[in-house]
């Protein structure tokens, strides 16, 4: 698909959707890189943005479609807001964002600025911004709870906590200790037995890069002639 000039239409209209039966190859590079994605609910014109662990599942015995897994705490506000609107999108991109340094503008604490980095670990950070990864994905799509107790919730914690375990060894280390109590940590927010498994089907998905220009499209089943602004 051509890539479509920033404009009004393309941006804000709907006309430019292509039928897909799986997702695009940069997608799923994209939600098998991240570690993390945004989760958005919306209940009565109130938004709430979450950060969640996730897992990707392309296909499985219990959906031939591609799904989106995360888990969270059955009192939490996105909980209850997903049980009364469905209706979810998920913000993914597979780069880390260090704001630069900006004229007048003084750091006021966390990490390191850029100015006291290693030149090492300046050309790491520029390599991670320029060139894992140009786009950023928004995925649209309808969220459910799995049922508490059936084979299909074991089946999906067991996917979704052996992909967020992570070694000891590689870039992808074990949380912090502090990080074990937010979303992150997989004791109390995976294998909780409070917790509840959250699936996510997609319905449509639009990509962004840098430069502004956008792609979209929408998920129809294998073999599906969906209908798209009113045709097929």
């Amino acid at each position: 698909m051509d890539q479509i000039a920033l404009n009004h239409e393309a941006s804000a209209g709907d006309t430019h959707k292509q039928q897909v039966t799986s997702l695009p190859p940069e997608v799923v590079q994209c939600l098998e890189n991240a570690r993390f994605l945004h989760l958005a609910t919306c209940v009565d014109n109130q938004p709430h943005v979450s950060l969640m662990n996730y897992t990707y599942i392309p296909s499985s015995q219990y959906s031939s479609a591609p799904v989106i897994v995360m888990t969270t705490n059955p009192s939490s506000k996105k909980t209850n807001n997903l049980v009364v609107n469905p209706n979810v999108s998920l913000l993914v991109h597979d780069w880390v964002s260090h704001r630069p340094p900006t004229q007048g503008r003084r750091m006021s604490g966390g990490s390191p600025g850029p100015e006291h980095r290693s030149s090492l670990a300046s050309l790491l950070l520029n390599l991670n911004t320029s060139a894992i990864s140009s786009i950023s994905a928004t995925i649209n799509g309808t969220a459910s709870l799995v049922a508490r107790g059936s084979a299909e919730e074991a089946f999906y914690r067991g996917q979704h906590l052996e992909n967020n375990t992570f070694d000891s060894e590689g870039g992808a280390a074990s949380a912090p200790a502090q990080a074990t109590q937010e979303d992150g940590g997989r004791e109390c927010f995976v294998a909780g037995e409070e917790v509840r498994v959250i699936l996510v089907h997609v319905r449509d998905i639009r990509t962004s890069d840098w430069k502004g220009s956008v792609k979209d499209w929408v998920l129809v089943p294998e073999g599906a002639a969906a209908r798209v602004n009113g045709t097929r």
